[in-house]
């Protein structure tokens, strides 16, 4: 019996998800897109935001993805979730907003505003973006973008590390959206 619940726990500990998967290397990610972005401090014009790196793991592979973080205060407050992504099955036609918690009304608002922002929209069409999440909680906005570029694959069999740059036009276009995010939620 006790060599079964050592078993167990094993492969318990084996599976876990919280687990670093082997051959992570954390902060190394990181240190690249900060080289790559040329930036010496995470503010921009006013602008200061975070970049988190968080790993997913795959069979024999994992990746190493970052998530650029901006916090913008809340004048109403309140609470709510939202995903941003593009319209369009083949062709990107448009920005929509999908709703998963809190007000339909704060969501409609949203998407109006992502539209009427010219700027904003201008930077967000040609964006190469996996995810972006938008949440409201309490007196603060938490945006999460997860670009496709400043990530790294890396392979056991064969190994291999490979950093996913992110070109200079992207990182115009990431910027500007992050800019224009602040000034839309500000006033929101």
């Amino acid at each position: 019996m006790m060599v079964m619940t050592t078993l167990r726990q094993k492969l318990f500990d084996w599976f876990r998800a919280d687990r670093a998967p082997a051959g992570y290397q954390p902060g190394v990610t990181l240190a690249r897109l900060r080289r790559n972005l040329g930036l010496a401090n995470l503010e921009v014009g006013g602008l200061a935001f975070e970049i988190v790196e968080r790993t997913e793991s795959q069979l024999l592979m994992h990746l190493v993805l970052t998530e650029f973080v901006l916090r913008v205060p809340a004048p109403a407050g309140g609470v709510g979730r939202f995903e941003v992504h593009h319209g369009g099955a083949i062709r990107r036609n448009g920005v929509r907003v999908r709703h998963r918690s809190g007000s339909q009304a704060l969501g409609r608002e949203l998407q109006a505003r992502l539209l009427a922002d010219e700027a904003l929209f201008q930077a967000l069409m040609p964006l190469d973006f996996k995810r972006l999440r938008i949440e409201l909680e309490g007196q603060q906005w938490c945006v999460r973008l997860e670009h496709m570029g400043g990530s790294e694959v890396v392979n056991r069999m064969p190994a291999f590390r490979r950093y996913i740059a992110l070109s200079p036009a992207q990182r115009g276009h990431l910027l500007a959206t992050l800019a224009g995010l602040q000034r839309v939620l500000s006033n929101l």
